[in-house]
């Protein structure tokens, strides 16, 4: 069966912008994943951060797949460590690339390995800002609200941490997608 499923995107070590096209190559390589939308890039402040790295690029990828969730997060992890990040990476460190699979489809999943729909993503802006800016009306499985209705919850100080960094470059994406 096919779903639709929303990835989040982040890095603030080397160039993010350049490693977000990377993975959003390496997305679509993947077998029975097709990109379909990309958010812009935005720049946040880090949160839970506690080595003094810089400010983070963030986006959302959304696909269509036939994997299920544990397929795709096992190759999102190959893809993070294709690019540099290692396996005993410590979630208060900077890093080059973090993906997370935020949603798949209606679908709630928990597993050692995984829980769908992410367990913070309603509390983060930097996740919900470029999330709702591709699928504002979606409807999240857990807490029964549209994403745009959970980003109008959160604090006005909070949203306007997440700025605007570039739109994602059509024609670079259109090589991909």
């Amino acid at each position: 069966m096919r779903s639709i499923a929303y990835v989040g995107f982040g890095g603030n070590l080397g160039d993010p912008e350049e490693t977000f096209y990377s993975a959003l190559k390496k997305i679509e390589a993947l077998e029975s994943v097709f990109v379909t939308n990309t958010s812009s890039l935005y720049k946040t402040d880090p949160v839970g951060v506690v080595d003094g790295g810089g400010e983070f690029v963030n986006a959302v990828v959304e696909i269509e797949t036939y994997r299920s969730p544990e397929q795709l997060i096992f190759d999102l992890r190959k893809i993070e460590r294709s690019l540099g990040k290692s396996r005993s990476h410590s979630s208060d460190r900077s890093r080059k690339i973090d993906l997370d699979l935020l949603l798949f489809g209606s679908r709630h999943f928990a597993s050692k390995e995984l829980e769908v729909p992410h367990p913070r993503m309603a509390s983060r802006a930097f996740v919900l800002v470029p999330l709702v800016e591709i699928a504002p009306d979606f409807t999240h499985p857990a807490l029964n609200m549209t994403l745009r209705d959970i980003l109008a919850q959160l604090g006005d100080d909070e949203v306007r941490g997440v700025r605007l960094f570039k739109g994602v470059d059509r024609q670079r994406a259109k090589q991909v997608v």
